[in-house]
């Protein structure tokens, strides 16, 4: 049970340790996103979630933080570095900021789950603050169900800037993609 004296450590990992957690994560991310129907709907799933991370851990710079409270994890998030080129998309790619289009310090950040207990305390925004302090770029981008709410103003509150709607293949649901420069 966590409480405001519950210490929390976060720990950085890198490409080589991702297998080893995905099935802790996808515990993770499921208890996040439950009762979430519209990410069902949209085609997200633990095991996406899983055939994710396997798919974007190769990435050099690929980076995980996760927030552990009494042994156990209690919320994550990854990214990694990407060409503009790579992370929006030629549809996209246009119609993002000249600034953040060319530029070649970017970092998209692909997840960031907290389990409910944990929300409202601060973990997502220290997930966050690790990610951008070890991932080192001028812009971080990320996508966003629309609707989120709680997500929303936590991206809203650090300060992301909605950058259009994206879509991640022809079938696939359209997203938020938010914006943040950072002063890396």
């Amino acid at each position: 049970m966590n409480t405001p004296a519950t210490p929390l450590v976060v720990r950085r990992y890198g490409p080589g340790d991702a297998a080893i957690l995905l099935d802790t994560l996808a515990d993770v991310w499921a208890e996040a996103h439950a009762g979430h129907d519209d990410v069902a709907r949209a085609g997200f799933t633990p095991d996406s979630l899983r055939r994710q991370i396997s798919g974007h851990a190769p990435h050099e710079e690929f980076t995980l933080i996760a927030a552990f409270a009494a042994g156990q994890i209690v919320g994550f998030g990854y990214g990694f570095r990407c060409s503009p080129a790579y992370w929006y998309g030629e549809q996209l790619l246009p119609a993002i900021t000249p600034e953040a289009r060319d530029t070649d310090s970017l970092a998209g950040i692909c997840e960031l789950a907290v389990r409910p207990s944990w929300q409202g305390q601060g973990v997502g925004t220290r997930l966050h603050t690790a990610l951008l302090e070890a991932l080192r770029t001028e812009w971080v981008s990320l996508l966003a169900m629309p609707g989120n709410d709680p997500a929303r103003r936590l991206y809203d509150r650090l300060g992301y800037q909605y950058a259009g709607p994206y879509r991640p293949g022809p079938d696939g649901p359209v997203l938020d993609l938010l914006l943040l420069r950072t002063t890396a």
